[in-house]
C-alpha cells in the first residue's frame, strides 16, 4: 500500500492514510471512508492528497471487487472543499494546490472497480461530486445534494460539470449549476441525482449490500463492464460497439469466463480466479 498509509489498531483489515480518510475491507468490498467529521468532511489540501493515494492503493489492488464511499460524519457525507484554507490561500498557492485537488477527485472516478457512494445529509459542491465520481448513488432521506459553486464565484471543479450532465441531460444539470440550488433526496431521487433513497441512516448499510450483490460477480467481468461503460460515454453507437467489443475480447478468453461457464453448468457457485 501507500508509504503514508499506517494500520489501525489491530485490525488488519482497516488501514489509514493521513488523518482523514480511512481504508476498511469487507471480503472483496472496500468501504473509503470519509473521516473528517470536525469539518463535516471538507476536503481541505490535506485530505484531497490522502484521497489520492488511498485511490491509488484500491486501484492496484486485484482483490477489491467493488468500493463503497462513506462518511462518518452523523449529518454529512461532504461539504465541498474546505473553504476555510481556501480562504487562506494566495493566488500562487491556490495555483499549486489544484493538482492535489483534482487527484482526488479523478482517483475516485478512475477506480477500476464498481463504486458506490453510500450519502446522507449534506452532499454539496465538491462532495456532491465525489458522489457523482461514483458508479452509483445511494442516499438516504436526509441527504440534500447540489452544485453551490457559482453562488461564491466559481464553479464546480471536482467534475460536476462533466458528470452532472451525464447523469440527467444537458438542461437539468446547467438549471442545477446556474441557480446553485439545494435538493433534498425525494426530488435528487425523482430527477436521478441519485439512483436508490432509503431510509434515514440506512445509506451505508444499502450501499454494503448492494456492493455485496455486485461482488457476488467476476471481477474480470465487473472491470470490463466498467471499462465499456466510461469509455463508451459520448460516442456514437458504431464507436461505442467497439469500444465494448475490445472490452469482450479482454474477458472471452479469461480464467473467469471458463470458471462462470463451468460453474453455470455445474450448477454451483462459481468460484473466481479473477484473471
Amino acid at each position: 500500500m501507500a508509504e503514508d498509509a499506517e494500520l489501525v489498531g489491530a485490525d488488519a483489515g482497516e488501514q489509514r492514510f493521513g488523518e482523514f480518510v480511512v481504508v476498511r475491507r469487507h471480503g472483496p468490498v472496500a468501504e473509503l471512508v470519509l473521516d473528517r467529521p470536525k469539518a463535516m468532511n471538507a476536503v481541505s489540501t490535506e485530505m484531497a492528497r490522502s484521497l489520492g493515494a488511498a485511490c491509488a492503493a484500491l486501484a492496484a489492488d486485484p482483490g477489491v471487487r467493488v468500493t463503497v464511499l462513506t462518511s462518518t460524519h452523523a449529518r454529512a457525507f461532504c461539504v465541498g472543499a474546505d473553504l476555510k484554507e481556501r480562504n487562506s490561500l494566495s493566488d500562487a498557492e491556490l495555483v499549486r494546490q489544484r493538482p492535489t485537488a483534482r487527484a482526488a477527485y479523478t482517483g475516485v472516478l478512475e477506480l477500476p472497480m464498481p463504486t458506490v457512494a453510500a450519502v446522507h445529509g449534506y452532499a454539496l459542491g465538491g462532495g456532491y461530486e465525489l458522489a457523482l465520481a461514483c458508479d452509483l448513488i445511494v442516499a438516504d432521506r436526509t441527504a440534500v445534494v447540489g452544485l453551490p459553486e457559482v453562488s461564491v464565484g466559481v464553479i464546480p471543479g471536482g467534475g460536476g460539470t462533466q458528470l452532472l450532465p451525464r447523469r440527467v441531460g444537458a438542461a437539468r444539470a446547467a438549471e442545477l449549476i446556474f441557480t446553485a440550488r439545494r435538493v433534498e433526496a425525494a426530488e435528487a431521487g425523482a430527477l436521478g441525482l441519485v439512483d436508490h433513497v432509503v431510509d434515514a441512516g440506512t445509506d451505508r448499510d444499502e450501499a454494503l449490500a448492494l456492493a455485496g450483490r455486485i461482488a457476488a460477480n467476476s471481477p474480470v467481468g465487473l472491470r470490463a463492464a466498467k471499462r465499456a461503460l466510461r469509455l463508451g460515454q459520448g460516442l456514437d453507437l458504431r464507436a461505442g460497439l467497439e469500444v465494448e467489443d475490445a472490452a469482450w475480447r479482454s474477458v472471452a478468453f479469461s480464467g473467469d469466463r471458463a470458471e462462470g461457464v463451468a460453474a453455470f453448468n455445474e450448477k454451483r457457485a462459481a468460484r473466481w480466479p479473477g484473471e
